[in-house]
């Protein structure tokens, strides 16, 4: 199995975040492995000497480099401190910041590291990695149709069918989930299944859609839990986001009946007709099921999570975490057992959401590297970096840090609110060591502090331990 993070030409040793395959037929690869960048012994010693990093080299007494590709630790680790210590110079006191050589197994760099401070979107790595180890990589959401009626001869049905969420974000209809996602569950496939475990030919009744896995409220606490522009319309039985058309415009007033009309009309366009009126309802109890449609595994979900930051996964993994095990499908308990999780690791951030959007949310940077760090060498770190962006190649770092030595040898979780910006994951060094980092910067211009963490993750992949 390949390393995780270090250039090719450098010597093999045993990945920290290594993924083992899961011990199940035909299981496919960890998704979202990326080849590492080939760099020659050249380049390698340009990187360490600062060349082309945007950053000038500091300097010895003679005026010649501080250090060489032969120069001592320590001398390398004080080279890193000036780097990193000019960049967060630029971002006031606002900003603390914490980088852990994972392989060496030691802290290289803290500035304000234990003070917290609002993470945006980096709060998304406690949601997804809670949801990774409550429910397992390859655990999935399924939208299901139950029904107690009566099936005749001719597969004409009698009786009302039920369409229960099972909080799957991307349920909806092909033309939203494949182009968006290129996976997804869709009404189509449960369609399908529908027909083809049943033979049902027509329906003489309704299609109720039941959203009873979730409270009603459909936003985070940002907006006392009303709609919100940032998130979307959450549900235990969401279609399309919430949106009422494939184009994501507008929103469904009532999701769950909005959910089940969407059913009807995929049954009539295959020949089976409904004649009642889609509406909500909830399934009763010891209603059997007819079929069901999964959600991608779990580790995909957090993939499509993490990568582009999506504020509605995260929420509904949050409410999803909360209906599984915290006794309620609500943002309030999904966060408590987020806290409980993390508690498990000596972690005691203040969790509000699931998405980062709340200013309420607080943590360090020393606590979000302290959460790679009780995470290192399990399924469940490697899954979590696979789901990161990678920098100048995927996510919400595609267009950073392209055509620099940083490119393809960092993943990480970006976050940005108005005055607030973050980033924190893994830098490959120019040994091939794994750096683990959090740089949360609070009351900055977002675009400065962007070029300070850019200049930062450049510094980690020329260091030299």
């Amino acid at each position: 199995m390949s390393r995780l993070l270090s250039p090719p030409h450098l010597p093999s040793q045993r990945p920290r975040f290594a993924r083992r395959a899961p011990n199940v037929p035909g299981a496919r690869p960890a998704l979202g492995r990326w080849p590492a960048l080939a760099v020659s012994a050249a380049a390698a010693l340009g990187v360490a000497l600062g060349v082309g990093s945007g950053v000038a080299p500091a300097q010895g007494a003679r005026g010649g480099p501080a250090f060489t590709a032969t120069t001592s630790p320590h001398a390398a680790a004080v080279t890193l401190r000036g780097r990193l210590n000019r960049a967060m110079a630029t971002v006031g006191r606002s900003s603390g910041a914490y980088v852990y050589d994972l392989s060496a197994q030691r802290p290289l760099y803290g500035l304000r590291s234990t003070v917290t401070r609002s993470p945006a979107s980096v709060e998304k790595l406690y949601t997804t990695s809670t949801a990774l180890t409550r429910f397992g990589l390859n655990a999935t959401l399924d939208t299901t149709v139950l029904g107690a009626g009566k099936l005749d001869d001719a597969g004409v049905y009698q009786g009302d069918l039920y369409l229960r969420g099972g909080g799957d974000p991307t349920y909806g209809s092909y033309a939203v989930s494949h182009p968006q996602y290129g996976t997804g569950a869709t009404v189509g496939q449960l369609s399908d299944a529908l027909a083809l475990a049943t033979g049902i030919t027509a329906v003489h009744g309704s299609v109720l859609g039941d959203e009873s896995l979730f409270d009603s409220r459909r936003g985070g606490p940002t907006t006392h839990f009303a709609p919100d522009v940032e998130i979307g319309e959450l549900s235990g039985l969401a279609f399309d986001r919430g949106a009422v058309s494939e184009r994501g415009l507008g929103s469904a007033p009532d999701p769950a009946s909005f959910a089940a009309l969407a059913l009807a009309g995929q049954l009539r366009s295959s020949d089976i007709p409904v004649s009642g009126v889609s509406r909500r309802g909830v399934t009763p109890t010891a209603t059997p099921v007819q079929a069901s449609v999964a959600s991608p595994p779990m580790r995909t979900l957090v993939m499509l999570t993490n990568r582009p930051s999506d504020n509605f996964f995260a929420e509904t993994l949050l409410k999803d975490l909360g209906a599984r095990f915290g006794g309620q499908g609500s943002t309030a308990a999904g966060a408590a057992v987020v806290r409980r999780q993390l508690a498990h690791y000596g972690l005691y951030p203040r969790v509000h959401d699931g998405s980062g959007l709340d200013r309420a949310d607080h943590t360090s940077p020393r606590d979000v590297v302290a959460l790679f760090r009780a995470l290192q060498g399990s399924e469940v770190g490697g899954a979590l970096v696979d789901s990161l962006a990678v920098a100048g190649r995927s996510g919400t770092l595609e267009h950073r840090l392209r055509g620099t030595a940083a490119q393809g040898r960092c993943r990480a979780k970006t976050g940005s609110l108005i005055d607030v910006s973050a980033l924190a994951g893994i830098c490959a060094g120019a040994d091939g060591h794994e750096l683990a980092f959090a740089f949360l910067m609070n009351r900055v211009s977002v675009d400065s502090a962007r070029a300070a963490q850019d200049a930062m993750a450049q510094a980690l992949v020329a260091y030299r331990g």
